[in-house]
């Protein structure tokens, strides 16, 4: 596991070069887009819409330069339509994602919230990956550390982690290694590069 929560060594099928920078990189680093059958640029979170796949990175600048100067039509050759606030909708659906891979995980006995719960699994070295909630109380979230080799997700809200744990409101949460763990860290990744930040004191770990 690297840095940030980065798989080092996943081979998840050939790299592709993302039409903004211009880099190569794994496909789970990028975003596939596809011309939808009105000519329209449409995000393809999943990577199963038919059609031919346009890859940008998982960056929301790279998105806004691809959708401003003309680079899906350019990598289509063809003229496309590209929807106002684009990276935003990549944002809410890897939002919507990345929580619906919690919920399966926390339907699988994989997954905890609540801070006493989160602190058990981490003491007892069951825990691989730390979740904090962005809008959470600052004092509270320094409580606990993200597990040795583990990963830390700290770019989602309390609503959304609530959402993936069956609650309103979550600002803790756990993950034990195993099962979809993996692809949460991955999909999250891909949403921390895409989210405005809303932590302004730039709370990172992991």
């Amino acid at each position: 596991m690297g840095r940030g929560g980065a798989p080092k060594d996943r081979s998840d099928g050939p790299d592709r070069k993302c039409i903004a920078s211009g880099e190569v990189h794994p496909k789970y680093g990028l975003i596939r887009f596809v011309v939808g059958p009105e000519g329209q640029i449409v995000p393809d979170i999943l990577g199963k819409l038919p059609g031919r796949g346009i890859y940008v990175s998982a960056d929301r600048q790279a998105i806004d330069k691809a959708a401003a100067k003309g680079l899906f039509a350019r990598s289509a050759k063809a003229p496309v339509k590209v929807p106002d606030g684009l990276a935003d909708e990549v944002e809410r659906q890897l939002a919507r994602r990345v929580v619906d891979l919690i919920s399966l995980q926390r339907k699988a006995g994989k997954a905890v919230a609540g801070f006493e719960k989160v602190k058990s699994w981490l003491q007892m070295e069951e825990a691989e990956v730390l979740i904090q909630a962005v809008d959470g109380s600052g004092r509270g979230k320094t409580k606990l550390s993200t597990p040795h080799y583990g990963s830390y997700i700290g770019w989602l809200t309390a609503d959304e982690l609530g959402l993936a744990f069956g609650r309103q409101t979550v600002i803790h949460g756990a993950l034990a290694s195993g099962g979809l763990t993996q692809r949460v860290v991955e999909e999250a990744q891909r949403l921390k590069g895409v989210r405005v930040k809303e932590d302004g004191n730039g709370h990172s770990k992991g």
